[in-house]
């Protein structure tokens, strides 16, 4: 009961973070609408009618489907034991799985509008990979200052022995 309370935890915190950076990415997209008016934003906007900080709802649902994943894929790994590239490829995947919700939509005929579905598949995938590795990158960076203030030992930090030893040359 508690690991599924734990990982449920964690599926959580990953949706919210997810959803905090698709909401930024909104409005950075708003935001260079505005400064860049020459790009083509008017076939972006003609999809995605909502205002943009409700990229944040797609974004949670994304955290969620790529905890989901990463949990079935990878559920006897650590963080550290996961490369970006590997940790991109199931954000990626997740992304693919979120883009299916609309796409399965059109194609049991209760939406009408089939080009949305195609158009989202691609930056939905890529937004959720450049959101897995994120993660993985804030799940690294909170790891190391959790271990450091800790006070561990050099050896349990991962360092190489190199770095190691110019870290106690420093120290002296």
């Amino acid at each position: 009961m508690r690991r599924w309370l734990k990982r449920l935890r964690g599926t959580l915190v990953m949706a919210l973070l997810w959803a905090v950076g698709w909401g930024l990415a909104g409005l950075l997209i708003g935001v260079s609408s505005l400064l860049l008016p020459w790009l083509p934003w008017d076939a972006f906007f003609a999809v995605f009618d909502a205002p943009l900080p409700a990229l944040a709802v797609p974004g949670f649902f994304g955290g969620a489907l790529f905890s989901v994943v990463l949990g079935i894929g990878e559920h006897r790994r650590r963080f550290d034991e996961l490369s970006v590239r590997r940790f991109a490829g199931w954000g990626a995947l997740g992304g693919l799985l979120l883009s299916m919700i609309p796409t399965s939509a059109v194609l049991l005929g209760s939406a009408s509008r089939w080009p949305i579905a195609a158009i989202i598949v691609v930056p939905v995938t890529l937004l959720s990979a450049a959101s897995a590795a994120g993660s993985l990158w804030l799940a690294r960076r909170a790891t190391g200052h959790r271990e450091l203030e800790g006070g561990r030992a050099v050896d349990d930090l991962w360092l190489t022995d190199a770095l190691a030893q110019d870290l106690m040359t420093r120290a002296e």
